[in-house]
């Protein structure tokens, strides 16, 4: 630690407020905000439609949603949590990583990995509390994020997006399945559509974030066979998504074209990448409509169905 962050630190000691502000920074980092956030949407979308096609009401499984969704975040916290501990080696080589509690030591490692296994068993016991189902998808979920990506595939295979990508694609099963334990066809969907996402949406990131995962020595697709490649690879997970709406047709007209529109403008966006000069330029902008995506496509699927599941 250099003299400015010595003194910034003492500073910081000093002062409670600064403290624990910066305390809280560091756990949100942990636990990765913005991974649960999407995912506990994905979770809650799975929950509605459920209540949807078995014809509840979100009034009488209000209790139900609660401990879903309480217990999906603690399971994907307990997750993040572990993967920065897994990590700590790497982290410091990338510059959107070399902030985290991990690598500064603001946190204690083992206090840290407390956490991890302690929001990880949690978040199991609370979806238990929903149904047996529920509970063995967040442990999949779990299991795949952490075991599959982090420790086996993420450092060794250029298919670790793909292996990753299991994970991500698993909320909307928990939700539907603490309403349903039978699933239907179009809980499927919905886990398809997830997984299929996440490659295109995180290549665009790996393109974005090329250099660092180089110095890392992770085996991103973008960093072993170049953006061509990628962008091909792409190109072709967009397209799986065209047929995808259609299995969900019970959802009406307004709700497939939406879907149509989004998956049509990506495909569009993603072709253009093979006539853009500017790389990065092109890959930022995947990755933000990847998100504008997820957003309105799942948040559509809530509003339309919104009458049947108050009644």
């Amino acid at each position: 630690m250099d003299k400015v962050e010595a003194t910034s630190t003492q500073v910081l000691n000093n002062t409670g407020h600064e403290v624990s502000s910066t305390v809280w920074a560091d756990l949100k980092a942990l636990i990765k905000t913005g991974i649960i956030n999407s995912n506990v949407m994905t979770a809650f979308a799975g929950f509605w439609l459920a209540l949807y096609y078995t014809g509840n009401s979100f009034t009488e499984y209000w209790d139900v949603f609660l401990v879903t969704m309480v217990g999906t975040a603690f399971v994907i916290a307990g997750g993040c949590v572990l993967n920065n501990y897994y990590d700590r080696d790497i982290d410091p080589l990338m510059l959107r990583t070399k902030a985290r509690a991990t690598v500064t030591g603001s946190i204690p490692l083992a206090y840290i990995l407390l956490l991890g296994i302690s929001f990880s068993v949690l978040g199991i016991i609370l979806l238990m509390l929903t149904t047996i189902q529920a509970a063995i998808f967040g442990a999949m979920g779990w299991f795949f994020y952490f075991v599959l990506y982090t420790v086996w595939s993420k450092r060794r295979y250029t298919i670790n997006t793909a292996i990753g990508s299991l994970s991500g694609a698993v909320p909307p099963l928990i939700g539907w399945a603490a309403v349903d334990p039978n699933l239907h066809m179009a809980a499927l969907i919905l886990f398809l559509i997830m997984f299929i996402w996440q490659t295109p949406h995180f290549l665009a990131l790996a393109m974005k974030k090329s250099k660092e995962y180089k110095a890392a020595n992770i085996p991103m697709l973008p960093v072993v066979h170049g953006f061509p490649i990628t962008k091909r690879q792409m190109v072709v997970y967009v397209a799986c998504l065209l047929p995808l709406p259609f299995y969900l047709y019970t959802l009406g007209n307004v709700f497939l074209v939406l879907a149509c529109l989004l998956n049509v403008g990506w495909l569009v966006l993603a072709i253009r990448g093979f006539f853009i000069k500017d790389d990065l330029k092109w890959a930022h902008g995947m990755f933000m409509y990847s998100l504008f995506y997820l957003t309105i496509f799942f948040l559509s699927m809530i509003i339309i169905t919104v009458p049947a599941v108050f009644h």
